[in-house]
């Protein structure tokens, strides 16, 4: 075996199941992810139960798939990176338990991973870190704001104190009538509206903290509105209602992101998150950071969906820094 130090991560805190095989000097070895979306989509979000059942019944596939593509045996790892939170707490389990019995099979030990700062590294998977950074964790779960001076010093900023971006993107979704996952539906349909049609907010104050319950009830009541004066909602108008909809969250993620990594004096903005897969999202980052001279280091979008490549990743980073002489949990918490 080289001195390379080799991890196999493992995600499922919502409805994907993830595996990959991360190695320092050469990156990224496999990352496959199987996802249960299809079977959450005629309810209009993720059943818990459903989650867990199939990552059940597709974990040790999806690890085998990984490890197969990776071309490395149980002997060539280092250690497991496995996401212990935040997350629905069957499907966790699942990770969690698959992870410690390989542990104890293959004598390896656990690296327990925070969901979160999996995705706030993830843009920097085939990046070296530039510290301190300001980061943005947008998905559908969380939206959140963090200043970073170090692996394992992420202090949070600012986050939502309702409705993350993307559940704000799901609701407003199923308001118009757009289906399920709301994120790529609002896009969709927001290629043919204007985002200047309608004028819509995201008020929460000078801070850094974000609020998304407002613009969705706003959706709402314009709906509602223009079906009692014209007695329906013209397809011309849900454009136009998603794509002002999408312009007013978006121009708040960026607004403050950008402000935070200015007052902070950070000269890096790191972007990770399901939601950041969102193409006026990263437009209008490229473009504000560009314009207020901040360098702009976003997730790939096969990196902002829940994977195991950030996971095992961030595993790594923390076993350096442990070598070096800080202290971290070296196992899972469950």
């Amino acid at each position: 075996m080289t001195n390379a130090v080799r991890v196999l991560g493992i995600e499922t805190s919502c409805d994907e199941t993830g595996a990959s095989v991360v190695e320092d000097s050469r990156g990224v070895l496999s990352n496959v992810v199987a996802t249960s979306l299809s079977q959450h989509a005629p309810y209009g979000g993720i059943i818990p139960e459903i989650a867990s059942r199939a990552q059940l019944e597709s974990i040790s596939a999806v690890v085998e798939e990984a490890m197969k593509t990776a071309r490395v045996a149980s002997k060539d790892l280092d250690a497991l990176a496995v996401t212990q939170g935040p997350g629905l707490i069957g499907s966790l389990l699942v990770g969690v338990s698959f992870g410690r019995a390989l542990s104890q099979a293959w004598n390896l030990p656990v690296v327990g991973i925070d969901h979160l700062r999996a995705h706030l590294y993830a843009a920097f998977i085939d990046h070296e870190i530039s510290f301190p950074f300001a980061g943005l964790v947008v998905s559908g779960g969380h939206t959140s704001l963090y200043r970073v001076t170090g692996i394992g010093e992420e202090t949070l900023v600012g986050s939502t104190r309702d409705d993350a971006a993307g559940e704000a993107f799901d609701k407003a979704a199923k308001i118009l009538g757009l289906g399920y996952p709301g994120g790529p539906a609002i896009e969709q349909a927001a290629q043919k509206g204007s985002p200047e049609a309608f004028r819509f907010r995201c008020d929460c104050g000078p801070g850094f903290d974000f609020s998304f319950s407002g613009i969705k009830t706003a959706v709402l009541y314009k709906v509602q509105n223009v079906k009692k004066l014209y007695g329906r909602v013209s397809g011309q108008t849900i454009a136009d209602l998603a794509a002002s909809f999408q312009s007013a969250v978006v121009e708040d993620l960026v607004e403050k992101s950008c402000r935070l990594a200015q007052k902070s004096r950070c000269r890096v903005l790191a972007v990770g998150g399901g939601v950041a897969c969102n193409g006026v999202l990263r437009l209008r980052l490229e473009e504000e950071t560009e314009r207020r001279g901040i360098a702009l280091c976003m997730a790939p979008r096969s990196y902002c969906l829940d994977n195991a490549a950030m996971v095992a990743s961030l595993g790594i980073r923390l076993m350096r820094a442990h070598k070096s002489g800080k202290r971290f949990c070296m196992k899972a918490l469950f």
